[in-house]
């Protein structure tokens, strides 16, 4: 169900979408956990547990990361006004910075003190991933599913240690995520239908 949103609370998604992305070097990842600070601890729009669906949806849909989860944030505070307004904010300064790059691309890559930022960023970037990492795992260990603990284990060390791809995992946990749901829903209406039989 969707909040009652105002103007000031647009122009404040346009914002916080706009500083995240401007300020987020490393991927989508990097985004995803900054949006959970913004968006679930200190604005208190979303719950701890939507922001992780969102992470679920966005990561298992095609396109980038940061645009899929601003989409769907975005719709969740106003509808398609607010999906265009977060994507607005999201896509503004990396097409500003890009084509920037682009102009001066051969300066850029000669340039050591580029180089030497750059090398610095990758171990904030990476300190962030973590970050993520560490999150989701805790709230899949907190929800003390033994099949889902297990499932994260199983997709770890097969896309680590077995070198299989991302993708592939993510389809297959995917399917294993339906399937769970339909058990779910048919045990819920069997359950509906014991109890009206008795």
């Amino acid at each position: 169900m969707k909040r009652e949103t105002t103007t000031k609370d647009l122009w404040i998604l346009f914002k916080s979408m706009f500083m995240l992305s401007a300020c987020t070097f490393g991927g989508g990842f990097v985004i995803v956990s900054l949006m959970k600070k913004k968006f679930v601890e200190e604005l208190g729009w979303l719950e701890e547990d939507e922001m992780l669906d969102i992470t679920a949806i966005t990561q298992s849909s095609p396109g980038p990361l940061p645009v899929n989860a601003s989409v769907i944030i975005g719709y969740r505070m106003k509808g398609i006004l607010g999906s265009l307004i977060a994507v607005l904010g999201t896509i503004i300064p990396p097409m500003v910075i890009i084509s920037t790059i682009c102009v001066f691309y051969t300066q850029f890559r000669t340039n050591p003190y580029i180089n030497m930022a750059l090398q610095v960023m990758r171990a904030g970037v990476a300190a962030v991933i973590i970050d993520v990492t560490w999150n989701l795992a805790k709230n899949v260990w907190n929800g003390k599913s033994v099949f889902y603990i297990a499932l994260m284990i199983v997709a770890f060390i097969s896309t680590y240690f077995l070198g299989i791809s991302g993708m592939i995992i993510i389809l297959i946990c995917l399917g294993i995520g339906i399937t769970d749901a339909i058990i779910s829903v048919c045990k819920k209406e069997g359950a509906n239908k014991n109890e009206l039989t008795d």
